[in-house]
C-alpha cells in the first residue's frame, strides 16, 4: 500500500511540475510560411494575455521553424534574450525553450506537422486538482500474463486525438492472461526494458477516462509478465484539451470492467 501511495504522490508531483500536464495553456498548429503570434485577434496564432498584441512570427519552411521577435518584446530562448533564431523541436536534442513572463513554450512535431505547446506556470488548473481519484488497491488486479513473442516485432499504427494522425509503436508479441476465469490479450509496446500499454475497458466513460488509460510494465524480460492494473493511469488528455494523446488500438480493448487504477478527473477549467 505504501508503494502505491508513493506512486500516486509522484504522479501528482509530475503533473504539477513545469513539465507536467496541468499547466498546458494552448496548442497552436503552424501552417507552412509565416505565422504571426501575439494576443491581438488579427494574428494567425492568438496567444493569451498578457502577451503583447504583436509579438512577431514563427516561420515554417521545409520542416524548419524560425522565430522572429518584434523589437521590444522580451522573449527569451533557453534563458537568453532572442530576436531571431531557428528552433529545435521536441524530437531534437536540446529543444529550444522559449519564455515570456510566466509562460513557457516550444515547438512539437507530430508526423509532418508542427505546433506550439504553450504552458502557463500560473495556470488556475494547478490549484484545482490536489489528487487523482482511484479505485482501492486490490491484489486481484495484479495478474500474471504469458508473453507470446511474434516471429518479428510488428509496427502498429495507433490512432491519436489528432484527427487523421497516427503514431507508430513496436509490438514484440502478445500478453495473455485471465481475470475471473475470462481470457484476455493485450498488445504491449516496447519501452526501455519494459512494456507500455494503451488499453480500454468497460469502465471507460463511466468511472474512468473515456479514451482509455496507460500502464507501464517494468523489467519485462521473460515469458511471464506481471501486470499491475492498480497502476493504470490517465493519459495527458484527461487533464488538458491541449495534449496529443494516443488512443487504444482495437486489439487493446478489454470487454470487461477493470475497476483498478486511476479514475476520471473532472476539471472545471477547460483552458
Amino acid at each position: 500500500m505504501r508503494e502505491h501511495r508513493e506512486w500516486h504522490e509522484y504522479r501528482m508531483e509530475r503533473l504539477q511540475s513545469e513539465s507536467g500536464w496541468l499547466n498546458l495553456a494552448g496548442l497552436f498548429w503552424l501552417e507552412e510560411g509565416i505565422n504571426t503570434f501575439g494576443s491581438d485577434s488579427a494574428n494567425h496564432l492568438v496567444f493569451p494575455q498578457p502577451f503583447p498584441g504583436d509579438c512577431g512570427a514563427l516561420v515554417l519552411h521545409d520542416g524548419q521553424v524560425t522565430l522572429r521577435v518584434n523589437y521590444g518584446v522580451p522573449i527569451t530562448a533557453n534563458g537568453k534574450p532572442v530576436s531571431e533564431m531557428r528552433l529545435k523541436n521536441d524530437h531534437q536534442e536540446e529543444t529550444t525553450r522559449l519564455a515570456y513572463e510566466q509562460f513557457r513554450w516550444f515547438i512539437i512535431r507530430r508526423g509532418d506537422r508542427f505546433a506550439v505547446r504553450l504552458r502557463n506556470l500560473e495556470h488556475p488548473r494547478l490549484n484545482e486538482l490536489d489528487s487523482i481519484p482511484a479505485f482501492p488497491v486490490k491484489e486481484k488486479w495484479v495478474v500474471q500474463a504469458d508473453f507470446t513473442p511474434f516471429e518479428e516485432a510488428r509496427t502498429i499504427e495507433v490512432p491519436t486525438v489528432i484527427e487523421g494522425f497516427t503514431e507508430s509503436y513496436r509490438a514484440p508479441g502478445e500478453l495473455h492472461f485471465t481475470i475471473e476465469g475470462e481470457s484476455f490479450s493485450l498488445l504491449p509496446f516496447t519501452s526501455g526494458d519494459g512494456y507500455f500499454l494503451i488499453f480500454g475497458d468497460a469502465t471507460n466513460g463511466i468511472d474512468t477516462y473515456g479514451a482509455g488509460r496507460f500502464l507501464y510494465i517494468r523489467n519485462a524480460t521473460n515469458d511471464r509478465v506481471l501486470i499491475d492494473f492498480n497502476r493504470a493511469y490517465n493519459p495527458p488528455c484527461a487533464f488538458s484539451p491541449h495534449a496529443t494523446c494516443p488512443l487504444p488500438p482495437v486489439e487493446n480493448y478489454i470487454d470487461f470492467p477493470i475497476t483498478a487504477g486511476e479514475k476520471a478527473v473532472h476539471l472545471g477549467i477547460p483552458h
